[in-house]
């Protein structure tokens, strides 16, 4: 078993980004945490019809659910690297 906590650590850093990234476009499509909670993708979703007006209202929290997204897997590479791990797939 202690073997294999490196291997989870590493693994979930880096799927870390693609549950962000799929829970954002669920909360966008209105599939997902239900309207009370603010998620990123519901707050474009909310304000999609001002981005002509008010285009920082999308841009920031798009740019924070792809800042996120890109920072776990760099933590998930980062742990890759220190271990000195070879994931396929």
């Amino acid at each position: 078993m202690p073997q294999c906590i490196p291997l989870l650590l590493v693994i979930t850093g880096m799927k870390m980004g693609g549950y962000i990234l799929t829970e954002a476009a669920l909360s966008f499509l209105g599939l997902g945490v239900q309207p009370p909670t603010a998620t990123w993708g519901s707050m474009i979703n909310a304000n999609r019809a001002y981005i002509s007006s008010a285009p920082w209202m999308v841009f920031y929290p798009g740019i924070m659910i792809a800042l996120t997204a890109f920072c776990f897997n760099i933590l998930g590479d980062a742990l890759r690297d220190k271990y000195g791990l070879k994931i396929r797939g």
